[in-house]
């Protein structure tokens, strides 16, 4: 195992698409448990209204006293609201419905798109001891999205096998250019994950190769497969590497793991702000 450095600030990587049902909590969640299984230290930040990341992760909806909307609306200090998880070395922020009310609520705050970059950036809190922070987004390019664009180093971004899938991928990566220009200069496009895939369907396998042909490297080697074991762990609150290590999901979020550490290795680890 690496001899872990913790001289400078943990990467923070957002988990995004605007098109919901495209496997990115779920990714979220295990590419996390994959992570800390890999000997990481990971704070998932959930900021999604549904807060399915929290679920999945066993904080149930009347134990989320204090939550990410809190952290961006009420000003509460980050080390208040991170929760611990049954997997050891992997924290979270909890989310509810009331990030639904943030656009609104925020729409007056001039820093409005900085919120959460100052949160997990300049805490006030010390040093988080974290190696890895992964934001998993919601479903659409609002407030909070464009928070987490701001607040990431880099975004990966999991894309549906399936017919129209790179035709949504355009309108984020205008809004990651937008974000570039004129908040974030340094966020670049961690990579593109391709998820659900089945490999005896004709159809996974063109939009694959659609995806390799238009994006070249942007997308990872790994591919997720649909996997009945992948689909079945959140209903048991567990990550799929708790549920079933041996299953194909299982592997396939291993796999993406260490490709994601071939680029960001722990004992080189860390992103100046």
């Amino acid at each position: 195992m690496s001899d872990f450095t913790r001289e400078r600030q943990p990467m923070i990587l957002a988990i995004a698409n605007q098109k919901g049902g495209v496997g990115k909590t779920t990714t979220a969640i295990n590419l996390a448990a994959a992570l800390v299984e890999s000997g990481a230290r990971v704070l998932l930040v959930d900021l999604d209204p549904q807060g399915n990341a929290s679920t999945g992760l066993g904080v149930a909806p009347e134990s989320r006293k204090k939550t990410s909307y809190d952290l961006l609306v009420e000003d509460v200090s980050l080390r208040d609201i991170i929760r611990t998880t049954s997997i050891p070395d992997l924290d979270i922020v909890p989310a509810n419905s009331d990030l639904s009310s943030a656009d609104i609520d925020l729409v007056a705050n001039e820093k409005r798109s900085f919120l959460l970059h100052d949160a997990l950036r300049h805490s006030g809190d010390g040093e988080l001891d974290y190696d890895f922070l992964l934001i998993d987004c919601p479903p659409s390019l609002s407030l909070l999205t464009i928070n987490a664009l701001v607040a990431a180093h880099s975004v990966l971004i999991p894309l549906q096998a399936e017919f129209f899938a790179l035709e949504g991928l355009s309108q984020l990566m205008m809004t990651i250019r937008k974000v570039r220009s004129a908040a974030n200069p340094a966020l670049r496009i961690e990579g593109v994950l391709m998820t659900m895939s089945d490999a005896r369907n004709r159809l996974s396998q063109l939009v694959e190769a659609d995806a390799r042909q238009t994006l070249g490297d942007l997308v990872f080697r790994t591919v997720i497969p649909r996997n009945v074991r992948l689909s079945e762990a959140p209903s048991f609150a567990q990550a799929i590497l708790q549920y079933d290590p041996q299953s194909r999901g299982s592997e396939a979020y291993r796999n993406l793991a260490i490709e994601f550490l071939m680029r960001h290795p722990l004992a080189a680890r860390g992103v100046a702000n």
